[in-house]
């Protein structure tokens, strides 16, 4: 009898590819398990179907035997395209859980969280990257005595090269008044479980030097909502959404010896799917309590930073058609954006939920999350968009992201 296949990895990324001559199915790890990136020609891409946990390599075998009219080379092209899925990770196979468990171990032993995006995201060298934020427009602006208010600031996640305007209008409201304060960085958790919050104890290295964690802070969230929490999530491992929070924050600010405490928000899938607010979850609102008694105690020596993107719109987010910034389709998008952003600037959480739920947020935001745990936890603030954009990731699809700045108004 044929063996059944494992299935196919249901987190994988997996879109167009961006090779150019190169058509077919782009497909890489997010959780990096495995360092392989591998483009699926479009003759085998109509076979990946069949790795769905029911079918067998013979199920394979006659698909391709048919699709070919026979061709005698089938078998090696199977068994090619099934070794090449087992090595890289990407099915759920003895071969992948060996690398995961290996990847949660060494992450779970490992004394720093190492920056996982430099060399990539941005350059790996201190001086090139301060010479590179400097050129976006990061510099912060003049510090004035005592006038250290800002409650929350609010920038992308997208790489830097995409999104340096809004990054810059953001991270020029900090200076060095705000060198003392901890940081509460909430990060989109792109493939964090759902429901529940991502913490670690450990420092978060960049190129400029390690920036501590507030073990203190990180601790009492763990111990009043244990339920909420993954301690040590690996997602931090390889998530970007907070490391880009971290090397404008070391810009801006002067130093790298700064105090965080990193959260990462996982999706409130429960709410989209049923349509009520994140808190009916027991759970997600014993984790809000937990940050309103940590924002209650400790006040102005927080300064909240939010790492999020909105909208994805377009083919690589599943849409049936090529998004273009600032055109067409992209100005509905900007309006509906616009309306959400007003929302969250009157903190009013249930008016944003509201815009945000009906057919579980066509929008894709996937800095909902942490937009909605921050005005659960900080209700009584005013915001303000420093600046609103649409930015192309390739040619037929769309992210949008604002710069964005709160102040306490009680």
């Amino acid at each position: 009898m044929s063996a059944t296949l494992p299935a196919l990895r249901r987190e994988l990324d997996i879109m167009p590819s961006p090779v150019p001559g190169q058509p077919g199915l782009f497909i890489r790890d997010p959780f990096r398990y495995a360092d392989a990136m591998i483009v699926i020609p479009p003759v085998l891409v109509q076979g990946l179907g069949h790795f769905d946990g029911t079918k067998t390599e013979l199920d394979l075998h006659a698909f391709f035997t048919r699709l070919t009219g026979g061709d005698v080379r089938v078998g090696e092209t199977v068994r090619h395209l099934i070794d090449t899925l087992r090595k890289s990770g990407f099915l759920d196979s003895p071969e992948f859980h060996e690398m995961r468990d290996r990847k949660h171990k060494e992450f779970s032993e490992a004394e720093q969280r190492a920056p996982a995006h430099a060399g990539s995201g941005y350059p790996d060298q201190a001086e090139l990257l301060r010479s590179q934020l400097s050129r976006y427009g990061a510099d912060p602006e003049p510090a004035h005595q005592g006038e250290n208010s800002l409650t929350a600031i609010t920038a992308p996640h997208v790489s830097p090269e995409g999104g340096y305007q809004s990054y810059a209008a953001a991270y020029r409201r900090l200076n060095a008044d705000y060198a003392d304060k901890t940081f509460v960085i909430l990060g989109t958790s792109h493939y964090g479980a759902p429901e529940r919050f991502g913490l670690t104890r450990k420092p978060y290295v960049t190129p400029f030097g390690a920036l501590s964690t507030n073990v203190e802070i990180v601790d009492q969230l763990a111990r009043q909502a244990p339920d909420a929490v993954e301690m040590e999530d690996y997602c931090h491992s390889s998530e970007h959404s907070i490391e880009f929070q971290c090397i404008f924050l070391q810009h801006v600010l002067g130093r790298h010896d700064i105090k965080v405490a990193p959260i990462l928000c996982g999706p409130f899938a429960e709410s989209l799917t049923n349509g009520t607010a994140p808190e009916k979850n027991e759970k997600v609102r014993r984790f809000f309590d937990a940050l309103s008694e940590l924002d209650a105690k400790l006040g102005n020596r927080l300064v909240w930073v939010l790492g999020i993107d909105l909208a994805h719109i377009g083919r690589r987010y599943g849409d049936d058609f090529a998004a273009k910034a600032g055109q067409g389709r992209l100005l509905e998008t900007r309006r509906l954006d616009e309306a959400r952003l007003k929302r969250v600037c009157a903190a009013d959480a249930e008016g944003f939920f509201e815009l945000v739920k009906p057919n579980r947020d066509a929008l894709r935001w996937c800095g909902y999350s942490p937009l909605y745990t921050f005005l659960a936890a900080v209700p009584a603030i005013k915001g303000n968009v420093l600046r609103y954009e649409q930015w192309n990731i390739d040619d037929q699809s769309v992210v949008s992201f604002a710069g964005m700045e709160f102040h306490r108004t009680g």
